[in-house]
């Protein structure tokens, strides 16, 4: 029984951490999908998730790899109002821009959309990130729903995208502009 890589991708948890060793969700979907990654790398979907994987991939179930962490219950980040310095480190690592912010102001995680992927605390350069259970935060211990995180990740990537276009145009027009000084 083969699967699809779109069957695959909807039955995985959109947190887009990176801990399965691909860059995103479709990504680890495409790669099981062809055969070259095993069902049982992606701790945000735990034991339940290797099952549903396992069925239907026909495949055998595994232990989740311990070399991609381990499963818990859903975390949130948090920032710490009084040790964020601004410095917007944190903004762009975000797969769902769940955390919002301008330079030299506070920073903000919005909880509900928040994945808990990680990928936030790295480059924090105070350490004012912390990651907390989703209750704590008055929220149920759940992720939020994989289609949202999906398209929210997928606006990310666009925007990510578009600000690289822009600024190979700008450094295209300033390459042109000196050239055209030099000549001159």
């Amino acid at each position: 029984m083969s699967a699809g890589a779109a069957a695959i991708d909807a039955l995985l948890p959109q947190t887009q951490c990176t801990r399965c060793g691909y860059p995103d969700c479709r990504a680890y979907a495409e790669a099981m999908a062809s055969g070259g990654a095993q069902i049982n790398r992606c701790p945000p979907g735990g034991a339940d998730l290797i099952g549903r994987l396992a069925r239907l991939l026909g495949r055998e179930g595994l232990p989740l790899d311990p070399a991609c962490g381990t499963e818990a219950p859903p975390r949130i980040a948090q920032i710490d109002e009084s040790r964020c310095i601004g410095c917007a480190k944190c903004l762009a690592p975000c797969p769902v821009d769940a955390i919002v912010g301008a330079p030299r102001r506070l920073h903000v995680v919005i909880t509900g959309e928040c994945t808990g992927c990680e990928l936030c605390l790295p480059p924090c350069p105070v350490d004012c990130i912390e990651m907390v259970p989703s209750e704590t935060l008055g929220r149920e211990p759940l992720l939020p729903p994989p289609d949202a995180s999906r398209q929210r990740h997928r606006a990310h990537l666009q925007r990510l995208a578009r600000r690289e276009r822009e600024r190979a145009g700008l450094l295209a027009t300033r390459k042109r502009a000196a050239g055209t000084a030099a000549t001159s």
